[in-house]
């Protein structure tokens, strides 16, 4: 059996298992609904006020894609991984041909999938219930795929170094919900404090949002990194973060139980 046969009959057999969990598709999709409809439709945006959705609604295209780009794959991958450790499913993983690597791909190829739909979706409704005007580039799909490399690589460890499933969802939502807000998503530089500022760099979502964000609003004022376009020069630096993300998951990944 070939590499490519066994990832591509592991992500089959995951997709036929995330379509069997009803739950976990309603609030898959759910969840960026909700979320669009609350701060979207019913707080909307107040472009000549202060304080938070203070700017154009197209602005905030960033922070609603950002929020399934960390949460889906977080969450999923965090309790999948803790969910084969209590089944001891890595020890009989570890004797077939399909490694570790070949596992983690698998999988984060069914969620690239999941939260492709559900981007999708995104777009529709912000423009839709908001009327946010932004532009479709082709860089939109390598922020998406290179975002979900590396939020699979960030959950597979956390799935991997929690002890329970519980414990890995938990982590997920108290690790993604402050970097959801403090990635310059919804909240800009200029409402944080003058000392926290720098440390926004160090978030992985800082930079998808802010690629994201000059690949679909124009409008805003992005700083060049190094003289390259703020549009690549993000998606650069967040695919090295992925590469790194996705090595150090797969290598999380216990052989043995």
């Amino acid at each position: 059996m070939s590499r490519l046969t066994r990832i591509r009959s592991e992500a089959t057999a995951d997709w036929k298992s995330f379509l069997r969990r009803r739950t976990a598709v309603f609030f898959t999709f759910f969840f960026p609904i909700i979320l669009i409809v609350i701060f979207g439709a019913l707080v909307r945006t107040d472009p000549t006020g202060d304080g938070l959705f203070a700017e154009p609604a197209g602005y905030y295209v960033a922070g609603y894609l950002a929020a399934v780009v960390l949460f889906t794959p977080l969450s999923r991958m965090g309790s999948e991984v803790a969910r084969h450790r209590e089944g001891s499913r890595f020890e009989k993983l570890a004797t077939t041909p399909l490694t570790r690597t070949e596992w983690l791909l698998s999988q984060t190829i069914v969620n690239a999938i999941i939260i492709s739909l559900a981007s999708l979706l995104i777009l529709a409704l912000v423009i839709v219930l908001t009327g946010a005007e932004i532009v479709f580039s082709p860089l939109l799909v390598a922020y998406i795929a290179v975002g979900v490399v590396a939020f699979c690589g960030f959950g597979a460890m956390l799935g991997s170094y929690t002890d329970s499933r519980d414990g890995a969802v938990t982590a997920s939502n108290a690790i993604g919900l402050p970097l959801l807000f403090l990635s310059e998503t919804f909240v800009t530089l200029e409402q944080l404090p003058e000392w926290f500022a720098p440390l926004v760099n160090l978030s992985p979502l800082t930079y998808f949002a802010r690629g994201v964000r000059a690949s679909t609003y124009p409008d805003t004022q992005t700083s060049a990194i190094a003289g390259i376009d703020p549009a690549l020069a993000n998606l650069v630096i967040l695919a090295a973060i992925a590469v790194l993300a996705f090595a150090l998951g797969a290598r999380s990944i216990p052989q043995t139980d």
